[in-house]
C-alpha cells in the first residue's frame, strides 16, 4: 500500500488545476527571464584565445563555425582526468540531438575542456558523441570564465565561482576522505585536482568579426540544460537522487 496521499479523480483534478495556474505563472516568469538574459549588455572580447579542435587550431571566432551565436558548455575534463565528470557527461548525452536544431537557429553548440585534444577525442569515441568539442589546454579561457581555477588559487583557500568568492578550505582539508572522493576516483584523480574544474555554460555573439560575451551560468543554473532533469521533475518520485554531486550546487545558491 502506498504511503503517498491518494484521492478521487475529482480531488485530483481540483489539485491539478490549482497547480496548472502555478505552472503557467512559472512559464511566464521563465519567458521574462529569457528576455532579460537577451538584454544583458555584451562585453567585447579582445583577448586572443586559442583552441585545438578536430579541424586544427582555432580562435574563439572560429568556434562559431560560420554562425553568429555560440553556446559553450564548460565540460569538466581536466588534463589530469582519465574520464569526464559524470554529471557533465549526463548533460552532454543530449547534445548530439540538439546540435543540428540549434544550427538551424544560427547557433553553434560546442563543449570546451582543459584536457588535451587527444584525451577529449578518446572520451568522445567512448561515449559515442559527435558534437564539436574543443581543447583549451594551455589557455586562460576556462579560468577567465570561472570554469576552473589554478592550483595556486585553490591553495589560497578562496576561488571565484558562480559570481562570488567560494571558501574551499574545508573541502580541501577533507581531501580524499570527503564526500567527493568517490567521484574524483571515478574519473581517475583526487578531489582537489577534480574540483579545479567547474561546470558552466557561456554564450557569445559574433558581429563584424568581433566576439562579444553575452551570458554565463553555473551550478544550479545548469539544471535547465540537463534534459533528464526536465523529465525527472515530472516523474511521480521526482529526481530520486541519493548521491551528493549535484546536491553540492545547492550550497552555492545559499551563500
Amino acid at each position: 500500500m502506498t504511503k503517498h496521499m491518494t484521492g478521487t479523480r475529482k480531488e485530483w483534478l481540483a489539485a491539478r488545476l490549482e497547480l496548472l495556474e502555478a505552472e503557467k505563472e512559472l512559464t511566464r516568469r521563465s519567458d521574462e527571464l529569457a528576455r532579460r538574459r537577451q538584454e544583458l549588455p555584451w562585453v567585447r572580447i579582445d583577448k586572443k584565445y586559442r583552441f585545438e579542435t578536430d579541424e586544427g587550431s582555432a580562435s574563439l571566432a572560429d568556434l562559431f563555425r560560420g554562425r553568429s551565436q555560440l553556446l559553450i558548455y564548460h565540460f569538466m575534463l581536466g588534463p589530469d582526468y582519465k574520464a569526464g565528470c559524470p554529471s557533465c557527461s549526463a548533460i552532454a548525452d543530449g547534445f548530439n540531438g540538439f546540435v543540428v536544431h540549434l544550427a538551424n537557429h544560427d547557433v553553434t553548440l560546442c563543449a570546451v575542456s582543459r584536457a588535451p585534444l587527444a584525451k577529449l577525442q578518446a572520451y568522445k569515441r567512448r561515449m559515442g558523441w559527435t558534437f564539436p568539442w574543443a581543447s583549451s589546454f594551455g589557455s586562460d579561457f576556462n579560468y577567465d570564465f570561472q570554469a576552473g581555477h589554478t592550483e595556486e588559487q585553490e591553495r589560497s583557500g578562496f576561488v571565484e565561482y558562480n559570481f562570488r568568492s567560494e571558501d574551499v578550505r574545508s573541502s580541501l582539508e577533507a581531501g580524499n576522505e570527503g564526500p567527493g572522493a568517490e567521484i574524483a576516483a571515478g574519473v581517475g584523480t583526487d578531489w582537489p585536482t577534480f574540483w579545479r574544474e567547474r561546470p558552466g555554460m557561456s554564450a557569445f555573439s559574433l558581429e563584424d568579426g568581433i566576439v562579444y560575451h553575452a551570458y554565463s551560468t553555473y551550478a544550479r543554473g545548469l539544471d535547465g540544460l540537463w534534459g533528464m532533469y526536465q523529465w525527472l521533475d515530472r516523474a511521480p518520485k521526482g529526481r530520486n537522487e541519493t548521491g551528493i554531486w549535484w546536491h553540492r550546487h545547492d550550497e552555492y545558491d545559499k551563500r
